[in-house]
């Protein structure tokens, strides 16, 4: 499975990006992995942000406490999709952002380890 994100760009505090994540090469696979956001603020370690459950899970979420409220992650199996709603954006929020699909145990979808395919990252930065 190969990964492509974007929709990244510069916005105002307040403000509100949404970003896409394609998969390609992954035929009818796509929807059996659980996709990921992580992001990584300069002079930081890369973070948990969201995910969302492969088919057969009831389309489970999950998401880091910092963005819970304000992010959403939804995913579109037969466009081979998994998108971030990013709204009340903050300056905090500003980092790289990565996609990811895994097919760890559910348990285990905050932990970047577990991921085996990831996109090149695509730029977020929020002004104050």
């Amino acid at each position: 499975v190969q990964l492509q994100a974007s929709g990244g760009g510069l916005v105002q505090a307040g403000g509100s990006l949404r970003l896409s994540c394609a998969a390609s090469g992954s035929g009818r696979t796509f929807m059996n992995f659980h996709g990921g956001w992580f992001r990584q603020a300069p002079g930081k370690e890369r973070e948990f942000v969201a995910a969302i459950s492969r088919s057969g899970y009831g389309s489970s979420t999950r998401y880091a406490d910092s963005v819970k409220g304000r992010f959403t992650i939804s995913r579109d199996n037969p466009l081979n999709t998994v998108t971030l709603q990013m709204d009340s954006l903050k300056p905090e929020d500003t980092a790289v952002y990565y996609c990811a699909v895994t097919q760890v145990l559910w348990s285990y979808v905050d932990s970047e380890q577990y991921y085996t395919n990831w996109g090149q990252g695509t730029q977020v930065t929020v002004s104050s």
